[in-house]
């Protein structure tokens, strides 16, 4: 489909499909360009709570993949007040009916609420997330944890991976985290049950040289290369790494002839360009990964290049060091690899793209958070759904000497006045199964969810603080800095969710302390 839809943020409500996002800022941290958790100095641009309250807006037809869901016989009888700053700030009972998880980056506890902002259940941590969670089939929680004592100091930094039990034990967990790697951003739980991790590797100044590198693009004396791990847990404290790609093993670049990788980058698109991006150590820092069952590819975002990357994995790890592990299909920025200028970016340092999951509208199609950090006509965020040239092989359609496509988006959503939706990082975007998209505004902790016209039709302010719970009627702190009320992404799971069956959903309170 090649026609786009454009759709305004407005708070009239109505009973059509919707989207739900999650936005952030960005702190520049001493080693890369952008910093996804950890605390930065406070007062940072980005989303107002609320957004942009009663604006009305212009909605067009299509996109978003699925025709309106009416009236829900189901729905929650939920109390909201004008006077509220957290917790539930509005409801209507259009909204996709089931239960919100989310992890406040400053804080160890990751909450599981109803549609009325109800907490009904929590699992307490002893670290801060690192950044990712995910509620497993069996009722676990799928986990990652910031850990100390590693040399990589960026935004995003992990660590750790665990399961953890709905009573709060502890199943297993697995460490991948030393001075020269280290798991960050996110984690993908793949069908066999193996777990694949973004991970950074350092690679010395001279291994950086020597493979083509700018000296002068070298500021902290170190490259940190992004990867793919996949490991099989074992016991309760282990696993084998089964699976790896490398970013390392698929370069080109084309200032140094006397070194390696020296080719034409506008001749392969299928390469990375080792002096493309910043200066600055963190060289990729990919924010997310998701996994495609039905194609076996994996897809990942690279905040710094501006562009998603499809990878194959349905290739041994030897195999994904070759030609076999080059990238299958890249967009977002085609300046990245020599198929057009900066003016053709489409990706301002994006986060959170993913395949469309089978059986909900736009299945197949890809869905990214598009942050707008050094979008040339102002700084807005979008969130864009694209249909990607693939065919049933899982191969990509890409005309030579051309960029891949598609050109357009085939539906998107910003604010009535694009300045007022802003988040420069975290973030993220999920396709419901009315077709409405939840977004969570990660820095502001604001999560809302959207119809396919635009109408926010749910919003909730995360309450909880680096000091703990906000009393409602007190505002949010802004940026994140400390006080922070931020969040790295937030996920719908329906009540019929297998992870949910049999558990006492029972509300307990609502997080936040009462007012006066």
């Amino acid at each position: 489909m090649n026609d786009t839809t454009t759709i305004i943020d407005k708070r009239r409500h109505v009973g059509v499909a919707s989207t739900l996002l999650c936005v952030g800022l960005m702190y520049l941290g001493p080693a890369g360009c952008s910093d996804d958790g950890d605390t930065g100095p406070s007062g940072a641009g980005g989303d107002a709570v609320g957004g942009s309250a009663g604006d009305d807006a212009t909605a067009g037809a299509g996109g978003a993949g699925g025709a309106g869901a009416g009236g829900n016989d189901s729905a929650a009888s939920c109390e909201t007040d004008d006077g509220w700053t957290v917790g539930l700030l509005d409801y209507d009972a259009s909204a996709d009916q089931g239960y919100t998880l989310f992890a406040p980056l400053p804080s160890t506890t990751t909450y599981l609420i109803d549609v009325c902002g109800r907490q009904v259940h929590s699992w307490v941590g002893t670290a801060q997330p690192g950044n990712s969670v995910y509620l497993l089939e069996n009722g676990d929680l799928l986990r990652t944890e910031k850990v100390a004592g590693s040399a990589f100091n960026q935004g995003g930094t992990g660590g750790r991976i665990l399961r953890i039990s709905w009573d709060g034990t502890i199943t297993w967990q697995y460490e991948y985290a030393t001075n020269l790697y280290r798991q960050h951003h996110d984690v993908e739980l793949l069908p066999n049950g193996n777990i694949a991790m973004i991970a950074w590797q350092k690679k010395t100044q001279a291994e950086a040289i020597a493979a083509g590198r700018d000296p002068d693009m070298l500021q902290d004396g170190e490259l940190w290369v992004d990867s793919i791990i996949e490991i099989a847990p074992e016991g309760t404290s282990g696993g084998t790494i089964v699976w790896e790609w490398h970013l390392w093993d698929h370069l080109v670049q084309n200032e140094f002839a006397d070194k390696a990788n020296y080719g034409s980058v506008a001749d392969n698109p299928q390469l990375v360009d080792l002096n493309f991006g910043g200066p600055r150590a963190d060289w990729n820092h990919v924010n997310g990964i998701d996994y495609n069952a039905e194609l076996d590819q994996f897809i990942i975002s690279v905040h710094n290049f501006g562009e998603i990357w499809v990878i194959d994995h349905d290739i041994t790890s030897a195999e994904a060091a070759g030609p076999a592990g080059d990238i299958l299909y890249r967009w977002g920025n085609p300046a990245a690899y020599g198929a057009g200028a900066m003016s053709d970016q489409q990706l301002f340092g994006q986060h959170d793209s993913q395949w469309i999951e089978p059986g909900l509208p736009g299945a197949g199609n890809i869905l990214v958070f598009n942050n707008g950090m050094g979008r040339p006509d102002g700084k807005y965020s979008t969130v864009d759904e694209i249909s990607s040239p693939v065919d049933d092989g899982g191969n990509y359609e890409l005309s030579a000497a051309s960029a891949y496509g598609p050109a357009t988006t085939t539906w998107s959503y910003q604010a009535p006045t694009p300045t007022d939706f802003y988040s420069q990082n975290i973030s993220g975007a999920q396709r419901l199964a009315s077709g409405n998209t939840l977004i969570c505004s990660g820095a502001s902790g604001r999560m809302f969810e959207v119809t396919v016209d635009g109408a926010i039709v749910w919003e909730y302010v995360n309450p909880v603080t680096d000091l703990g719970p906000l009393t409602q009627g007190q505002m949010p702190p802004s940026g994140m800095g400390n006080g922070s009320n931020s969040v790295f992404r937030a996920l719908r799971y329906p009540a019929d969710h297998a992870g949910l069956a049999g558990r006492d959903l029972t509300p307990i309170d609502y997080i936040e302390l009462p007012g006066s």
